[in-house]
């Protein structure tokens, strides 16, 4: 097989410094749009997936498809140099803290066909992304493949159709083997020379990441191309069918021993126990450290007819013939529920019999254990940071997370200084681990390291002003079944369809409710938060809030949002501003010394706070915009003392990718506004694929990238340990630390699959600023006693209410409730 170099006239590489990090799966891009979780596994064999992660500096351009072969080669050139100078300074900067592995050394990052959590699998683009965006010392992965004429190729799989174009390229040739003892149809590598496979290309093996890589000619390597157009610190051959291969009168051990003889093969794993038996002699002491791959426990291993279960009972026995073991993180955490379970002592005995342990399965985009909170990061730690074990390696599709989290965030420890100069506050607590705006949301974000803790205010039908995201009840509370349902209302102010609103009940009702946890991401992609404790904890008024704020000693302040302040006067009587600064005054806060920080996206109520009080003042823009004009800011600054905006008012995003950045922190802060931005959150499917579906490269990105003031986050202990990473302050800042490149993916972006140009977001204006003084409270007509209204008895707000009325406001209250489960 030639070069894939000499094989793809179609593309062209030129080298740009940029950094990154690589995104996948399933996500929603800001018009809503999902994909969900699926593999193209139409047929074949099950897939077992092994993932991690990393940032990057390199990006390429599809250009003149007649220089492909001269930039191409210019490009490896350019990264193999960058490359020969990173190791020496980063490889002296890793992390010095003693390690718990078998060598005291820090965890191996292996990179599980190149960075495959972005690109497909084994291809150009992966192998590529590796060297630019994780640790100097990473390992390639190769999962070696034998074709008909005995070449041996980089391919995720013996069958082909799931990660590749092959039925396009070969529609007839789909045959059918005895796999592992399981008839399979598919198509197959040994049914191919490697001379067909030149019109073969990898694509994307999970359906549910980008296929924007797919149609760019990515060809099949073979381990020579690898090794020597890439000349990794570290080469990784998996070999998982020896048996399969000698069934068709391959030898995967004569190819082995033969391409060693150009090729420094620095690792082999396999999980057959004969191919060790067969092999070990023959490499002699030079050759490869052996890694024993164990698949899941009830399979069953071909040559010992013994499950896996059974053989990892006996690591004595596996000792004889391999040097290190690969297992499926379950054997390590396992997991029920979607839960983690205790820790096993798997990784202790490994290391008592001499023996490395590798962990497999690790990838940003995939499901991961509840305790995690979305956070890969966290996970990572949990495998080298928990006081009691550390494994010797990662097998990762996202190399580049792999290397922040070993390099960045191991060892810290709660006492490491702050690094970053940023303010971390909360969105209604913890938002992503409790029910928001209670008192175990609120408990968890100070927990976490938060600085700012807020409350978005609601006011009850008796004066009571309390924490809630929503004055609809039923988009955060769970109602159905509760004795209020029928006091919903119509509120054309909020929403056409009726609700049951903070101000239809008295406080001392709403703390009756059951609390509901947020699921942003349950309707399109069925991923939940934390479901044990979906409705715990108690909602807490203004005055608890406050209190619980003022005991903490680690905190800096608090922000109080109010909205709605001009119907709450007019049509509820309730003038939510003076109950807020009354509560302010009444809980100690007049001459507190923690920051009181006090937002609103309605101007009229921040010039109202600053006409009574000297507390700060934070004006949020509601819309997504690209600029705003000078006289818009200097109008701010009459009222506010901070602006809050959204995360694409900074990075808009078109189909999930990055389409550029504005210059909004830039100006506001020049005219001295500090910009907070929001939302955050872990779920991947919420970031942008250029923030490589972790949360901390999207937080990097803001704070180091655009300089954003802080952060409003859902998971405060995200935001909260990236401002003691370690790699940040760094004078030399390591390639998974750097801001992503604006753009930079849809650089490499297949044609076909460019996002639509779309309407530039708006300019804002003073015109979107000015709004009238708010009106006096208007004092509420009496109602009658609380409890079901009659069919045709006047509601609060007039109107009358009907039968289909009723039956509408039920059908409104159930449909939330369920969206909350």
């Amino acid at each position: 097989m030639e070069s894939p170099i000499n094989q793809a006239p179609g593309m062209n590489y030129s080298l740009q410094l940029w950094s990154c990090t690589l995104g996948a799966c399933h996500r929603e891009d800001h018009m809503g749009n999902s994909q969900r979780y699926a593999e193209k596994n139409e047929v074949g064999e099950s897939r077992r997936r092994d993932n991690s992660v990393s940032p990057m500096i390199t990006s390429y351009m599809q250009d003149n498809p007649s220089m492909f072969g001269f930039r191409a080669s210019k490009f490896i050139l350019s990264v193999l140099v960058l490359i020969q100078l990173l190791p020496t300074q980063l490889l002296a900067q890793r992390s010095k803290s003693p390690w718990q592995t078998l060598t005291g050394e820090a965890p191996l990052i292996i990179a599980r066909g190149g960075f495959s959590g972005m690109f497909p699998d084994s291809s150009f683009n992966a192998y590529s992304f590796v060297a630019s965006t994780s640790a100097p010392d990473a390992v390639l992965w190769c999962d070696v493949q034998l074709t008909k004429d005995g070449v041996g190729i980089c391919f995720p799989y013996v069958t082909m159709y799931n990660d590749s174009n092959v039925r396009d390229a070969y529609p007839k040739k789909k045959n059918s083997y005895l796999l592992n003892g399981v008839l399979t149809q598919d198509w197959f590598t040994v049914d191919f020379t490697s001379k067909d496979l030149n019109t073969v290309f990898l694509t994307r093996g999970v359906l549910s990441r980008s296929n924007a890589f797919d149609n760019n000619q990515n060809v099949i390597s073979t381990v020579q191309d690898v090794a020597t157009e890439f000349k990794p610190s570290g080469f990784w051959l998996n070999v998982q069918h020896d048996a399969f291969y000698t069934q068709h009168n391959l030898s995967m051990s004569s190819f082995l021993l033969s391409v060693s003889k150009t090729v420094i093969i620095d690792y082999l794993s396999s999980p057959e126990v004969s191919f060790f038996r067969n092999i070990g002699a023959r490499f002699g002491k030079t050759g490869p450290k052996f890694v024993f791959r164990f698949l899941d426990k009830d399979d069953v291993e071909v040559s010992t007819n013994q499950t896996y279960g059974a053989l990892m009972r006996n690591l004595t026995f596996i000792k004889t013939f391999a040097s290190g073991v690969l297992v499926p993180k379950s054997y390590i955490w396992p997991v029920k529920d979607q839960y983690l379970l205790p820790h096993t002592s798997f990784v202790r005995d490994a290391h008592k019999a001499g023996l490395e342990v590798y962990a497999s399965g690790f990838a940003n985009d995939f499901d991961i254990a509840y305790n995690y909170s979305y956070d890969p990061l966290t996970e990572y730690l949990s495998f080298m940071d928990n006081g009691d074990f550390s494994v010797d390696g990662f097998l990762s599709d996202f190399p580049l997370t792999a290397s922040s989290a070993v390099d960045c965030f191991s060892h810290l420890g709660s006492n490491a200084s702050t690094q970053v100069d940023f303010l971390v506050i909360s969105k209604n607590g913890a938002n992503g681990d409790y029910p928001g705006s209670t008192d175990l949301a609120y408990t968890k974000a100070i927990k976490d390291g938060a600085d700012i803790i807020d409350c978005a205010v609601q006011m009850s039908s008796d004066g009571i002003p309390f924490c809630l995201n929503s004055t609809n009840l039923g988009e955060s509370m769970n109602i159905f079944q509760t004795p209020f349902r029928n006091r919903s209302t119509t509120v054309p102010e909020f929403n056409s369809l009726a609700g049951l609103y903070s101000f239809n009940l008295a406080w001392s009702e709403i703390q009756t409710l059951t609390p509901a946890i947020s699921n942003p991401y349950s309707r399109n992609f069925h991923m939940f938060r934390n479901p044990r404790e979906r409705s715990s904890g108690k909602l807490v008024s203004l005055s608890e809030f406050l209190n619980l704020a003022n005991n903490s000693s680690s905190l800096v302040g608090v922000l109080i949002n109010v909205e709605h302040a001009a119907y709450l006067r007019e049509k509820q009587g309730l003038d939510v501003v003076k109950a807020v600064l009354d509560t302010l005054k009444e809980s100690g806060y007049s001459n507190a010394t923690k920051r009181v920080m006090i937002q609103s996206s309605n101007s009229s109520v921040l010039v109202d706070i600053k006409k009574q009080s000297r507390y700060e003042t934070v004006y949020q823009v509601e819309e997504t915009i690209r600029d705003i004009q000078d006289s818009a800011i200097q109008d701010i600054k009459k009222f506010a003392d901070a602006v809050v905006v959204g995360r694409y008012s900074l990075y808009p995003v078109s189909a999930s990718f990055i389409t550029g950045q504005t210059n909004l922190v830039e100006r506001l802060q020049k005219f001295k506004l500090p910009v907070y931005v929001e939302t955050f959150r872990n779920e991947f499917v919420s970031q942008a694929y250029d923030f490589f579906s972790d949360a901390t490269v999207e937080i990097n990105t803001h704070v180091t990238g655009a300089g954003v003031s802080g952060t409003i986050t859902e998971f405060p202990l995200t935001a909260a340990r990236y401002k003691r990473n370690r790699c940040v302050a760094r004078k030399d800042t390591p390639v998974y630390m750097i801001p992503v490149p604006p753009a930079g993916l849809l650089e490499i972006v297949s044609p076909t699959f460019l996002p639509p140009a779309e309407a530039p977001n708006p300019v804002f204006t003073d015109a979107d600023i000015t709004e009238p003084p708010l009106p006096p409270v208007t004092a509420k007509a009496p109602t009658t006693s609380p409890g079901p209204l009659s069919t045709g008895q006047k509601v609060p707000n007039g109107q009358t209410r009907v039968t289909l009325s009723l039956i509408l406001s039920a059908f409104t209250t159930v449909l939330a409730s369920l969206l909350l489960m």
